[in-house]
């Protein structure tokens, strides 16, 4: 910033000379155009950083088994013949089939796994699907009766979440 002291000048009303100094201030076009400049580099760099995020959310496709699991269990429970979950995971898709209803999340480089509770490790869900099967009682009688299923999704964060083999759905790995 640049600071301008005017000359001094006088002016008379008669009995003497007043003497005043005149001070400016401010910023020079230099220094403005330098501040726009930074502040438009900062915008698009916060701007890049929001667009690489994925749109994909790990707690979503949470919810999304969850509500396909009830929907299933529901049906199971009806006594109808759409008592199955199927999950298919595609390059780009996660997809929940109970019944005629399918609901597909775009998968933006996030994954779906799972694991049965006489498992040691996680598998991927295939293109081919993974089903889960309930019973008369809402509990799950297949892939494997009386098992614990715990599924993971990963993206830009991890998601747990466990299917109990009485049917329940909650958050965290089973037990």
């Amino acid at each position: 910033m640049i600071v301008h002291s005017g000359g001094a000048s006088c002016s008379g009303n008669g009995s003497g000379l007043v003497k005043s100094n005149r001070v400016q201030a401010g910023f020079t076009l230099v220094e403005l155009v330098t501040v726009m400049i930074l502040l438009g580099v900062l915008a698009s760099l916060g701007l890049g950083g929001f667009a690489s995020r994925s749109a994909f959310s790990p707690v979503l496709a949470s919810q999304q088994i969850a509500s396909a699991t009830l929907l299933a269990q529901q049906a199971a429970l009806a006594g109808s013949p759409s008592n199955t979950l199927t999950i298919q995971q595609s390059s780009d898709a996660i997809t929940f089939t109970v019944g005629s209803t399918v609901t597909t999340l775009a998968r933006n480089g996030a994954s779906l796994s799972y694991r049965q509770q006489s498992q040691s490790g996680f598998s991927t869900v295939p293109s081919t699907g993974y089903s889960v099967t309930f019973g008369s009682m809402g509990r799950v009688v297949a892939p494997v009766t009386r098992e614990n299923i715990n599924f993971r999704i990963t993206g830009d964060s991890q998601f747990d979440l466990c299917l109990s083999s009485l049917g329940a759905v909650y958050s965290g790995t089973c037990q």
